[in-house]
């Protein structure tokens, strides 16, 4: 057993490029489902855009890296104008339906052979990266960490600005949420009818809510893109979307730092349960299992330990229990 990989690789999980991508996501989701109350299914269309549009201006259209950048906020935000002015009249499984059915849309889209020599088809884009590691001021060619747990230039370049970015949504969360503003989203969350009843144009406070999740989550595609060097429509499927729920959950919905907790138990857990059967049926420790079935296991297991978490602690690690029930009249 190869004890000494495993570890190694459950520590890069828990900060590793993963934990940042779907932490951002999670934090968008956390602002509409955790403090608006919002069944938002269509985050991943919103990470899709992001890394599209950045990497569209790029590579099409030979723009500058920050163009690019701009591109994918502002496609962001008009999504959420978009997706928002027919969805948010509705409530509850309504408006999950719906936003489900226009993420999916977008990937189609994306998808498609009509728009290929834009979006690239199936295959994706790649080869927009460059100038954001040609960004890099702080770290030299070489191996930062100590031993095993450690990372090339790179990957520390992007994990250095991945998590100032998530530190400084997470400020920008905790400001708002304390706010006026955003006592209005926990009162919509709670009963949307008495706010309506105080005057207060509820229409209005879901659409920024939604702007604003869905910006946030943006982020996590931009990273993705960037960490990969390409985006590819088929990897922002639904699941990306129910991982970011998934997370919300686990960490505590309505709560700062809930989605980034809860990304990385979520990574840990999901590499080291992966290693870990990897290992043992590699040395022979499970002799009815392969290697192909190691990942499904995985999947089955991980799913496993969250359902008897979430059935002990509904309210998942830092949550309160009334912040998970969503008024659905």
């Amino acid at each position: 057993m190869d004890w000494l990989t495993i570890l190694s690789t459950t520590v890069h999980a828990a900060i590793g490029w993963e934990t940042v991508v779907y932490g951002l996501a999670a934090i968008g989701v956390n602002i509409h489902f955790g403090y608006t109350g919002l069944l938002n299914f269509g985050q991943a269309a919103f990470m899709a855009v992001a890394g599209y549009g950045l990497a569209v201006t790029v590579v099409v259209f030979n723009l500058p890296f920050v163009v690019g950048v701009l591109v994918g906020l502002a496609a962001a935000a008009l999504l959420a104008l978009l997706m928002g002015i027919p969805t948010l009249q509705l409530r509850a499984d309504y408006l999950a339906i719906v936003t489900i059915a226009a993420a999916e849309i977008i990937r189609l889209v994306f998808r498609s052979v009509y728009f290929k020599d834009i979006f690239g088809g199936s295959d994706g884009r790649r080869g927009f990266n460059g100038d954001f590691y040609a960004m890099n001021f702080l770290y030299d060619p070489g191996r930062y960490g100590i031993g095993p747990f450690g990372f090339d230039e790179r990957t520390m370049w992007l994990l250095t600005v991945g998590w100032a970015v998530v530190l400084l949504c997470c400020l920008v969360v905790f400001l708002l949420m304390r706010s006026p503003w955003g006592r209005v989203l926990k009162a919509i969350r709670e009963d949307e009818d008495a706010v309506r009843a105080l005057g207060k144009n509820v229409f209005a406070y879901k659409m920024q809510s939604l702007m604003l999740g869905g910006i946030i989550g943006c982020f996590g595609g931009f990273f993705y893109g960037l960490y990969n060097g390409s985006v590819q429509p088929d990897v922002f499927g639904t699941e990306m979307t129910f991982f970011a729920y998934t997370i919300v959950i686990l960490g505590g919905a309505a709560r700062v730092f809930g989605p980034v907790v809860g990304a990385m138990i979520f990574w840990v857990l999901f590499v080291f349960v992966g290693n870990l059967l990897a290992e043992l049926v590699a040395n022979g420790y499970i002799p009815f299992m392969t290697n192909i079935q190691v990942g499904p296991v995985r999947y089955a297991l991980v799913g496993l330990g969250f359902i008897l978490l979430l059935v002990a602690r509904p309210q998942g690690i830092f949550g309160d229990k009334r912040e998970i029930a969503i008024d659905a009249r």
